[in-house]
């Protein structure tokens, strides 16, 4: 399993997010900037958050985006299954595209199917709260600024 571009900017303008104080909407240019993303690229991202309920979005002077869901709710796994073709470690396991004929008699289903539910719980237990506070740990006392996310 390979998390995309997409999935790892999603959950990082989503850290982003929860880590600001107050509730007002945050411009994509600002969001952009912090997080050096193109802001084309950067719309099209928050576009699905936005329409999949994870996030508001408004527009003129004041506009911008905040979160709707609840960090202390809201999983790395809510984030990556709305960015991500498939979570699944193969491709067997994504019987929506791609039916295995095999699954009766093969010996490994039980390993992936066992490892898709380790990643699927792991993730789903990884909080946008939690990684919201190590994040505005980060910026606090590191010296690191506004540009605190990496890359891999």
């Amino acid at each position: 399993m390979r998390i995309s571009t997409k999935g790892r900017y999603a959950l990082r303008v989503m850290i982003d997010l929860a880590s600001q104080k107050g509730d007002e909407f945050v411009k994509l240019q600002d969001l952009s900037a912090r997080q050096q993303i193109s802001e084309k690229y950067l719309e099209g991202i928050l576009g699905t958050l936005v329409r999949s309920g994870l996030l508001e979005g408004a527009r003129g002077k004041a506009g911008g985006y905040r979160l709707k869901c609840n960090p202390k709710e809201c999983s790395v796994w809510d984030i990556l299954a709305l960015t991500e073709t498939s979570v699944a470690p193969v491709a067997c396991l994504d019987t929506k595209k791609n039916p295995c004929k095999r699954a009766a008699i093969c010996v490994t289903l039980p390993v992936w199917t066992e490892l898709d539910k380790i990643i699927h719980e792991y993730l789903g237990g990884v909080k946008l709260e939690q990684l919201a506070k190590k994040a505005q740990k980060i910026r606090g006392t590191s010296g690191i600024g506004k540009d605190w996310n990496c890359e891999l």
